[in-house]
């Protein structure tokens, strides 16, 4: 049965939900689930906006044919062609053999990589501001070159002030019924898992993300359709994530806060890393967040990385080197260009302590990243003899908090 809901004047939602899928891109966890966005337009010709993952098929031809009550689709604007948007091409094909597709020329390229049946002739290559009308409605397409894939474009409806963002503005989780960004309590429930999209997913790719949000300021925008996640409307809402985006965009912190990651192998680096985020309590500093490495995934640990400003990482010696699931979560922060962040760190092992040293050098090799003087070495665990040590980080840490 079709279950499609209105967005505004002659624009309709027509995606899904896919609550079974575990892992995002078979990576990232979704606890709550994900929506896969579309939109069709009706006007003097009718339009389809994306396609969709074939775990949401069904319903999601289901809702167009509901949507278009006997019309044939005429137009298919392709703004990303990574397979969990772009899966269903061919069936659209199959269905409206006389579609037209609008697109970029390098997304044609990737379509055809991944064995599409594009016939060049049916395709409408747009380019950067670029206009097409399809009645009273005239869409703007603009370049969004990797956020995160290269062929990525937005598409800007100049009627009614629609910017069809591609993966730019989404988040995990499915919608529940709900389409809208006002239609949730998103501060308090929904913005970690935007964050922990965003950052995951396009983290790497700031400048490109910046370079979007420059074009996308000369635009009148009203409503913010993404292929993930929630509509947003609201104007508050909008600025708020618009917001957000410029912090994780920019790499700046959204907030003054301490995020304690520890890698334990029984306890005592446990116990040390706790220890000091009692201290941390007793001197005002409460925005805090602890995580063991080894229990969390590494997408949540990002998430937070671009939240606060400073990190600690409390972390025993491993085979000589660093914690594996430690390491892993500094690649991950080198990979995904993490930076402007205050790094401290405790190290721990029984012999041949060298975390402390080798967590430095790959910290040093990121970009405006600064390493406090203070820090703890404990042989084994935490003893008495460490408390001068650890109550000077403490400080440490607290006062750079209060500058």
């Amino acid at each position: 049965m079709y279950n499609y809901r209105k967005v505004t004047d002659d624009l309709y939602w027509v995606g899904g939900n896919d609550r079974r899928l575990a892992l995002f891109e078979n990576i990232h966890p979704l606890y709550h689930g994900v929506s896969y966005n579309a939109y069709v337009l009706l006007d003097k010709k009718t339009v389809l906006i994306d396609t969709a993952d074939w775990a949401v098929g069904q319903q999601y031809f289901e809702n167009i044919n509901a949507v278009l009550d006997g019309r044939n689709l005429d137009v298919l604007v392709i703004n990303h062609v990574e397979p969990d948007h772009a899966a269903l091409i061919e069936e659209v094909l199959l269905r409206w053999p006389k579609v037209k597709i609008i697109t970029t020329r390098k997304a044609v390229t990737i379509l055809k990589q991944f064995g599409f049946p594009i016939d060049i002739d049916k395709v409408d290559m747009v380019d950067e501001g670029d206009t097409r009308s399809f009645g009273k409605h005239t869409f703007v397409f603009v370049k969004a070159e990797m956020v995160h894939w290269p062929e990525a474009m937005v598409s800007y409806d100049t009627t009614n002030g629609v910017l069809f963002s591609a993966d730019a503005f989404g988040t995990f989780r499915s919608l529940d019924g709900k389409l809208f960004s006002d239609e949730y309590d998103f501060r308090g429930e929904w913005i970690d898992d935007a964050r922990r999209y965003l950052t995951n997913i396009v983290g790497k790719y700031g400048p490109p993300v910046q370079h979007l949000l420059a074009k996308a300021s000369g635009l009148d925008i009203k409503f913010i359709c993404p292929l993930h996640g929630p509509v947003w409307r609201d104007p508050m809402d909008i600025a708020y994530i618009l917001d957000k985006y410029v912090h994780w965009a920019t790499y700046e912190p959204e907030e003054k806060g301490v995020m304690i990651v520890y890698g334990s192998m029984y306890g005592h680096t446990e116990n040390a890393a706790e220890v000091l985020a009692h201290k941390l309590c007793e001197r005002g500093i409460t925005n805090t967040r602890m995580y063991d490495a080894s229990s969390t995934h590494v997408s949540y640990l990002i998430s937070d990385i671009f939240k606060y400003s400073h990190l600690v990482l409390a972390c025993v010696t491993y085979n000589l080197g660093i914690f594996p699931p430690v390491k892993d979560f500094i690649h991950d922060m080198q990979a995904l260009n993490v930076q402007n962040r205050t790094v401290a760190i405790m190290e721990n092992g029984s012999w041949a302590i060298r975390s402390g040293s080798l967590i430095k050098e790959e910290i040093s090799k990121m970009k405006r990243m600064r390493i406090l003087d203070e820090g703890v070495t404990m042989a084994s665990s935490l003893q008495s003899q460490n408390m001068p040590d650890l109550d000077a980080l403490a400080d440490a840490i607290a006062a750079d908090l209060k500058k």
